[in-house]
């Protein structure tokens, strides 16, 4: 399952030339995290949800150019539907990547404008690209241009004290008229200097009225909302008003929200998994990443939220996570934790 090829010549047949005949909408999503949503926590959210669309971390174009390409890129074909986040702002250089992401079998090439760090800052790409509406709709255009991919936009509604829903509206209608026709809303300000990306997910308020305002402006158009979702409940009443929900924090501090979603907005009525029986499905691709030189800590971290709300879910936190048990462990280090959840449940 972990290799060094790429998820085309894997698997051609769930490329973004063709996931089981067509992707499924973008009903909901995970979103892009750094640090957190790379290759192994994807795997094992598609343990839990078939339908959900996964986003990588953000990857610069320089990361891509200069870097290692496959140790940026790689993946395994049961992700999908997923797409691939670029940070960036030269249009040839956003251009190479986009079709470096279908090459590799990217259902979906994503451009982040939305991201407030200073480091990010400093290569002039983000969220400060939303004050350069042209230079974004240039930067999509050239994208479209190179690869016959979905070209995406995830962006902000505003940038430190500009917060009227003009500016928003009209980055969106510039770049769309570059071709972009999806559009995901963080419905929060970045506030580029003073907040740190922590404070910037919490501090600023959520404005989800501009996302539905942007939808009702321009039902041509899809519309994703983001930002402080923690709920299928929630999920469904954003759904009255935009095309699609993406999901943060919650969906990996509580993996197993994701479990609802197939049969809640798919219409997938295989059954629900159980938590015990996602772990257990698990194993194969965690014994492939051993095989291949992986160690256990390197997914081991991605599911420590996955028994939230079970008893036993303490233990199986602490030996997954504890540093001693982790050094030189195998696989069946996840079965013992399993194994402890089944005996605190057992005894309750």
């Amino acid at each position: 399952m972990d290799s060094n090829k790429t998820a085309a010549d894997n698997d051609k047949t769930q490329s973004g030339q063709g996931f089981a005949g067509q992707l499924p909408p973008r009903r909901v999503a995970v979103a892009p995290m750094l640090d957190w949503t790379d290759r192994h926590y994807r795997a094992f959210a598609r343990q839990i949800s078939r339908h959900t669309w996964l986003y990588t971390e953000m990857v610069t174009t320089g990361a891509l150019l200069h870097g290692d390409v496959g140790r940026h890129l790689r993946f395994d074909a049961c992700e999908h539907p997923l797409a691939l986040q670029l940070g960036g702002s030269e249009p040839a250089d956003l251009a190479h990547c986009a079709r470096l992401a279908e090459t590799w079998g990217y259902d979906e090439v994503n451009l982040n404008v939305g991201c407030p760090s200073e480091r990010v800052q400093r290569g002039a790409f983000g969220a400060c690209l939303m004050k350069e509406p042209t230079l974004v709709a240039d930067c999509v255009k050239a994208m479209r241009d190179a690869c016959s991919l979905p070209v995406t936009v995830k962006h902000r509604i505003g940038v430190d004290k500009v917060d009227s829903y003009d500016f928003v509206s009209d980055f969106v209608g510039e770049v769309a008229e570059a071709g972009c026709r999806t559009f995901i809303v963080h419905a929060r300000n970045a506030i580029l200097k003073g907040l740190s990306p922590k404070e910037n997910r919490e501090v600023p308020p959520l404005k989800y009225d501009y996302a539905y305002r942007l939808k009702a402006e321009h039902p041509e158009l899809e519309i994703l909302i983001n930002g402080g979702i923690r709920t299928l409940d929630e999920v469904d009443a954003h759904l009255a008003h935009v095309d699609g929900v993406m999901i943060g924090r919650e969906a990996y501090h509580n993996p197993y929200l994701l479990a609802g979603v197939d049969a809640r907005y798919y219409g997938d009525d295989h059954p629900q998994a159980d938590r015990c029986d996602i772990i257990e499905r698990f194993i194969p691709y965690v014994d492939a990443h051993l095989a291949s030189g992986g160690r256990v800590r390197d997914i081991a971290r991605h599911t420590l939220g996955l028994m939230t709300g079970l008893t036993g879910a303490r233990r199986f936190r602490q030996m997954l996570s504890d540093a001693t048990l982790l050094n030189g462990a195998d696989s069946g280090l996840f079965l013992r934790a399993l194994d402890s959840v089944r005996h605190a449940r057992a005894g309750a």
